[in-house]
C-alpha cells in the first residue's frame, strides 16, 4: 500500500482495508509506504494489528533511492528542479501511481489501494492485472485498472509502465498516469516477446461493480426484488472476487446501510468486529 495523504485523512475505511487484508492473509506482511503514517501517531493507528501479532509497518519513502536506476529517476529530478509541470491533479496521487510500479519492480509482491476490501487470499496470484471494464461486443477488456497489481520483481511489463509514466506524464488529466497508463501499455505490447508472462483478470476479480454503480454496494434492501438482486450479487462477489474496489473518489460520502452488500462483506472480513460498520 501507499499513503501520500495526511494522517488525519487515513480513516476508518482505510483501516478496514488493512483489516480485510489480514483477515485473508494472517501470516502476510503489509508495508505501507507513507511519511505521515511513519510517525508516533501512525504507529498508534497500526498498533492494534501488531498487538494481534500481525505484521504491519509504515515506512517513509526515500524517493531518490527508490527511483534510482529507473526511468522514474530523471522524471523525479526534473520535478524537484521545477522543470516539470506537476499539473492540476494532486501530485500525491501521481506519486502513488509511480511509487506502486517502482516498488513492485524493485521488490515484487502484491499492491492494493487503501479503498480495496480483500475477500480471499491473493497468495497464488502472480503477474496479474485486473480489467475494470469489458467490451460488450467482443468480451475483451476495454479498460484496465492499477488499484490491485501482483507482479514478480523486475517484471518487464513493470519496466514499460515506469517508462511510459516518465515519457508521457501529464498532471492535468485524471487517470492519465494511472488506469489509462496501464491500459495503453498493455494494449500496445500485447503478447509481444520480451514482456514476460502476465494475465489480465476479468472485472469480477477486483472490480465487480464499476465506479458509476458503486452506490448499489452501499444501499440496503428496498423491497423483495431489490433484496433478491442484492443477495444474488453478493453470492457472485463472494464466489468470484478476490477483492472489491470501493471507489473512494465516488463513494467516500456514502454511508454503509444495514443489509447492504458492503455491510455483509465487512462482516465477513472484519478482525475487530465490535465496531459500527456504518462509519466506514
Amino acid at each position: 500500500m501507499t499513503w501520500i495523504s495526511s494522517l488525519e485523512s487515513f480513516g476508518d475505511r482505510e483501516a478496514f482495508a488493512v483489516e480485510s487484508l489480514f483477515n485473508s492473509h494472517p501470516d502476510g506482511c503489509l508495508v505501507i509506504v507513507s511519511s505521515s503514517l511513519d510517525s508516533d501517531e501512525g504507529r498508534h493507528i497500526l498498533r492494534p494489528f501488531r498487538d494481534k501479532g500481525l505484521k504491519a509497518i509504515a515506512i517513509s519513502p526515500n524517493f531518490g533511492y527508490l527511483f534510482s536506476n529507473t526511468h522514474a529517476e530523471l522524471w523525479f529530478q526534473r520535478l524537484k528542479r521545477g522543470r516539470l509541470d506537476p499539473g492540476e491533479v494532486a501530485l500525491g496521487q501521481n506519486l502513488s501511481n509511480l511509487l506502486r510500479l517502482v516498488l513492485l519492480y524493485k521488490f515484487g509482491g502484491v499492491y492494493i489501494d487503501t479503498d480495496v476490501v480483500v475477500l480471499k487470499s491473493m497468495s497464488r496470484l502472480r503477474n496479474v492485472i485486473g480489467a475494470q471494464t469489458l467490451d460488450a461486443g467482443t468480451g475483451n477488456w476495454s479498460r484496465l485498472n492499477n488499484a490491485v497489481l501482483a507482479f514478480d520483481k523486475g517484471h518487464p511489463l513493470l519496466f514499460k509502465f515506469i517508462q511510459e509514466f516518465a515519457l508521457t506524464f501529464d498532471g492535468n488529466k485524471w487517470g492519465h498516469n494511472g488506469p489509462y497508463l496501464v491500459s495503453r501499455v498493455v494494449a500496445r505490447v500485447g503478447r509481444r516477446p520480451g514482456y514476460g508472462d502476465f494475465a489480465v483478470l476479468p472485472p469480477s476479480a477486483f472490480y465487480p461493480v464499476d465506479w458509476s454503480r458503486v452506490r448499489s454496494l452501499f444501499r440496503g434492501p428496498r423491497g423483495h426484488l431489490h433484496s433478491k438482486w442484492l443477495h444474488g450479487k453478493l453470492r457472485h462477489i463472494r464466489s468470484r472476487s478476490y477483492a472489491v474496489h470501493l471507489w473512494n473518489k465516488q463513494s467516500r460520502k456514502l454511508r454503509v446501510e444495514r443489509g447492504s452488500i458492503v455491510d455483509h462483506i465487512m462482516a465477513d472480513c472484519c478482525i475487530f468486529c465490535n465496531r459500527s460498520m456504518s462509519n466506514l
